[in-house]
């Protein structure tokens, strides 16, 4: 059997699918969240196919999940009405809520997100290809970065309850919402990396209006009723059509506070400019990234060789934080490619509900070709595909290819493949990827593989003042959720982590007095009684 054929083999029959990862129906979504209320939509919908072909008596066949509701811009000024009336000028209900009730519904509305679990982790996997593993991994990540998020807010609650006394002005200082968020997350994550906004967006007290992202629809479907019956009214609103349709009017309507993107450089400075009063409007955005490897004479190549593949292929290298170049030093660029492809050709690819496997269906239907057009590409302008079976394909499934070497007229050198290629760079000079990671419009990360201690000490000072991230011997990565996560140039604007999601999506706020008798005795009254939500001094256990 040829490798072609063995990949179309990985495809099978819908009845060989063991039973617990199959769906128990197709899930046509018919009705939106917005004011509080699940409304019914009987217009347009778009159909949903999974990456995954299955064999049928007229061939592969994408298998049909469902569909769900195009709605149009009518639908989304609607929503964005209700957040706007929700959030009432910072007088509504949910803005002018004490932390300890907002935790609450939080709380609440992760009780109700944790009974949906079986069903969502089934999404994620039939919606974008994700491995079962990484699709449960990706659940129940949210789940405890949401009991994170929770936390931090004690904390920093805590740390706001007391009063200061500076030149004999006593203030309370802590941070309040900024106003109605637009929430779009990304189809690679597109659980984990919406909510990571989502989340400390709507515990702030802002009121939010979400869109799922194009691969990755439905599997919010079965959370609309959770955020319904957690929160007040207007509170959260969903937002459905087409990305072009829908958005340009919202943000023309200047009645946006906070942009919150992950996905494209380009589409994100579209959109802040056809807001009113840009200075207005805060952007939290994750966006393009080119994040490069650089492995040195003196690395550790087993190590280099595990962290690459890790770095470039997990998830089929469809991550923002993907090591998408390698710069190999010349002295060692053979043995290095030698060892990757070794490790590449051991890679497990196949159904994503199979146990271990590593490569499963990329999401994008486009993808494969795009891929094909690289590979062409660099072999146009003198590069070759070093692995045995490299950039090999059939239908959805994509054989990892190490693309060597690599150079700057190829679309590998400039473009971020978003998928599972390996473009390699061998260089003389260290200066070579500097003055790459200087030229490039991304600064998200770089990895650098060495272990004399001189030669990483000459290679941090640069680069920390070039990406925001600096990994030694190891693959470049979002988490731990509580290290800040941002870029540099087109990479990113504002900053995401546990605590800087709270402060990205609020402001510090302060209520002062001059000390003297008639004002402390109003200040003491005001915080015995209880009658003003931000001028307390109640502690949250």
């Amino acid at each position: 059997m040829s490798f072609s054929d063995q990949l179309m083999a990985s495809f099978v029959q819908e009845s060989q699918i063991p039973q617990e990862f199959l769906l128990e129906q197709e899930i046509h979504q018919k009705e939106y969240l917005c004011d509080g209320e699940m409304r019914k939509w009987e217009g347009g919908v778009s159909e949903v196919f999974s990456p995954i072909y299955v064999q049928t008596a007229d061939g592969l066949k994408r298998k049909f999940i469902g569909s769900y509701p195009v709605c149009t811009e009518t639908e989304a000024m609607e929503a964005l009405e209700a957040a706007t009336k929700a959030y009432d000028s910072g007088r509504g209900e949910w803005p002018t809520m004490s932390i300890d009730q907002r935790i609450k519904c939080l709380e609440k509305f992760t009780y109700k997100m944790i009974e949906q679990k079986d069903l969502v982790v089934k999404l994620i996997m039939w919606e974008i290809g994700k491995s079962f593993a990484d699709s449960t991994k990706e659940f129940d990540r949210t789940v405890e970065y949401i009991h994170s998020t929770i936390d931090a807010l004690k904390d920093m609650d805590r740390e706001s309850s007391r009063f200061e006394i500076h030149e004999n002005v006593v203030a309370q200082i802590r941070r309040s919402p900024l106003g109605v968020v637009l929430c779009m997350g990304p189809f690679n994550y597109p659980l984990n990396e919406t909510y990571t906004t989502l989340i400390p967006a709507i515990i702030m007290g802002n009121t939010v209006l979400f869109k799922p992202p194009k691969h990755g629809t439905l599997l919010h479907y079965p959370l609309l009723k959770a955020f319904q019956e957690a929160f007040p009214k207007g509170v959260v609103n969903s937002i459905y059509g087409r990305g072009a349709n829908i958005i340009p009017g919202l943000m023309k309507s200047g009645k946006i506070n906070v942009l919150t993107l992950i996905g494209s450089s380009k589409v994100a400075n579209d959109l802040k400019k056809l807001h009113p009063k840009v200075n207005r409007l805060r952007a939290v955005l994750s966006l393009d990234a080119k994040n490069a490897a650089i492995i040195t004479p003196n690395a550790d190549l087993k190590v280099a060789v595990e962290e690459t593949i890790l770095g470039a292929l997990s998830f089929n290298g469809q991550r923002c934080t993907a090591l998408k170049i390698i710069f190999v030093h010349k002295q060692v660029a053979d043995e290095f490619l030698k060892k990757l492809s070794d490790a590449v050709a051991a890679l497990k690819m196949d159904m994503p509900w199979v146990k271990g496997v590593n490569i499963t269906p990329v999401a994008e239907p486009d993808k494969p070709a795009y891929i094909q057009e690289c590979i062409d590409d660099a072999i146009a302008n003198g590069a070759a595909v070093v692995n045995e079976h490299g950039g090999e394909m059939a239908e959805s499934l994509i054989f990892p290819a190490i693309v060597y070497p690599v150079n700057e007229r190829m679309k590998l050198y400039r473009e971020e493949q978003f998928g599972p290629v390996i473009p390699v760079i061998p260089y003389e000079s260290i200066e070579e990827p500097i003055e790459y990671q200087i030229n490039s419009a991304h600064g998200m990360q770089v990895s650098i593989f060495s272990n004399d201690p001189e030669e990483v000490s000459s290679l941090i000072d640069p680069f920390v003042n070039l990406v925001s991230r600096v990994n030694i011997n190891s693959q470049c990565q979002r988490g731990p959720d509580v290290y800040p996560f941002t870029g540099r140039k087109d990479s990113a604007e504002g900053t995401l982590s546990v605590v800087d999601g709270l402060r990205s999506f609020s402001i510090r706020s302060l209520v002062t007095t001059k000390m003297n008798d008639a004002n402390k005795h109003l200040f003491n009254e005001i915080v015995s009684d209880g009658d003003s939500k931000f001028l307390s001094t109640k502690f949250i256990f």
